[in-house]
């Protein structure tokens, strides 16, 4: 068995509120090779965006084992890439220097770098552009670009195509999986998106919340490019939703009280 690059084993997340603990992540098992790409979904609460900050580092506060490369996350880093549901671009530097960020542009090997993921991201031509002269999908391609330019071994990513609209959305997507298929880095894309978590994923995994805990996780053998209307798409479509009815049929009893 490969060794998995990303490892979580009883992972447990609780906060602390003015009514109590409230216990956001329960007994979380997760491996993830090198190069895979892993789509999260489950109802709004159930802890993706909570599971993805613990794999940042962004929150330390949990107990239980996270390791990448086979090393405890204590803290973020360079290689862990974040993008998060909006751009977050810096609206006085053009696109190039967004996607450099901290380094030089002078440098010759920053240089070389962040042409090569304007290529990469389909942004020809717009290297001198301003965020306020890009779309959404264009920004969130600078957003990923940047977080590319250390070449991080995770690329985690917090619905970042939420907020695009159906078209742009769908490029967006066939984007993404232009960029992981030939870069190679491994991702983790959470999405409220049952669709998009089956177009992007080799597998999807699926959180059910109040605790937020691993329900299922589904494998997607479908090879690229996808079509979401063929019939075998539309048979692994249905057996995620048939996750969520079996998730709603146990908050009904918790609620009732059975």
């Amino acid at each position: 068995m490969t060794e998995a690059l990303l490892t979580i084993q009883q992972l447990n997340k609780t906060f602390t509120s003015s009514k109590g603990a409230v216990q956001a992540l329960h007994d979380v098992q997760l491996h993830v090779k090198e190069g895979e790409f892993i789509t999260v979904i489950g109802p709004s609460g159930c802890g993706k965006s909570t599971l993805l900050k613990i794999i940042a580092g962004l929150d330390a506060q949990y107990t239980g084992v996270v390791r990448l490369g086979g090393e405890p996350i204590k803290a973020p880093g360079i290689d862990k890439g974040f993008i998060f549901q909006e751009p977050r671009l810096f609206p006085w530097l053009t696109v190039e220097k967004n996607i450099a960020a901290d380094l030089s542009l002078k440098q010759a090997d920053v240089r070389r770098k962040v042409d090569e993921l304007i290529a990469l991201v389909r942004l020809e031509g717009f290297q001198k552009a301003y965020p306020r002269e890009l779309s959404g999908g264009m920004a969130q391609r600078v957003a990923i670009a940047r977080a590319l330019l250390r070449s991080p071994k995770v690329l985690l990513l917090d619905e970042p195509f939420g907020a695009l609209d159906a078209f742009t959305r769908t490029h967006m997507q066939e984007v993404l999986i232009d960029i992981w298929q030939k870069n190679k880095t491994t991702m983790i894309f959470v999405t409220h998106d049952i669709d998009e978590a089956i177009y992007l994923g080799n597998r999807v995994v699926i959180l059910k919340p109040r605790p937020g805990a691993i329900r299922n996780i589904v494998p997607i053998d479908l090879p690229f490019p996808r079509k979401k209307s063929t019939t075998s798409f539309q048979e692994l479509r249905l057996k995620v939703l048939n996750e969520f009815e079996k998730i709603e049929e146990l908050e009904l009893v918790d609620s009732s009280g059975i």
